[in-house]
């Protein structure tokens, strides 16, 4: 069967573009959204989204980057005056201060070499294991349109409980 745009057929060698990750519907989101928004010990929590000026030659796409997440705890260092707040990243190699890390090696040879979890260092598994489905979420393009069209490019989005924010996001 001849493929046709509006009525017309289609002949000839199609360059398909890129192979973006099928799209889910928003609401997916709000559950996982809802679940770190209502934890009575995060204060705030954000994110940033943008599309590359320059990718050493591959093609610049919009992504979602690095869910970032302040808890009660980093606020009383804040605000005792020990220590300021950074966006404290999931992805810090010494875990996150409140929210604790999953340990873990890899073992093996490549291409046999396999990653094993040795265990949860923190006090509440369940809240890591929240705040990780999120950023799973955020970050696996499957919401990429839908946050892109709600919150724009070249943006941090920044999350409380009163409210979001969204300020432009210079990047390199």
């Amino acid at each position: 069967m001849t493929d046709t745009f509006f009525g017309v057929p289609i002949h000839g060698d199609i360059t398909r573009g890129s192979s973006r990750v099928e799209q889910k519907p928003i609401e997916e989101l709000a559950p996982l959204f809802q679940a770190v928004i209502d934890d009575p010990t995060i204060v705030e929590f954000g994110w940033t989204q943008y599309t590359p000026y320059f990718n050493d030659g591959d093609t610049c796409e919009f992504s979602v980057h690095g869910l970032w997440v302040k808890t009660t705890a980093e606020q009383k260092l804040e605000e005792e005056g020990t220590e300021e707040f950074e966006h404290w990243d999931l992805e810090t190699e010494y875990g996150h201060p409140s929210l604790g890390e999953v340990k873990g090696e890899w073992r093996g040879e490549w291409p046999n070499r396999e990653y094993v979890e040795l265990g949860y260092v923190g006090p509440d598994r369940a809240r890591y294991d929240r705040v990780q489905a999120l950023d799973s979420a955020l970050q696996g393009a499957s919401f990429e349109n839908a946050l892109l069209d709600k919150f724009g490019d070249h943006a941090m989005v920044t999350v409380r409980k009163d409210g979001i924010e969204v300020e432009y996001y210079s990047h390199d």
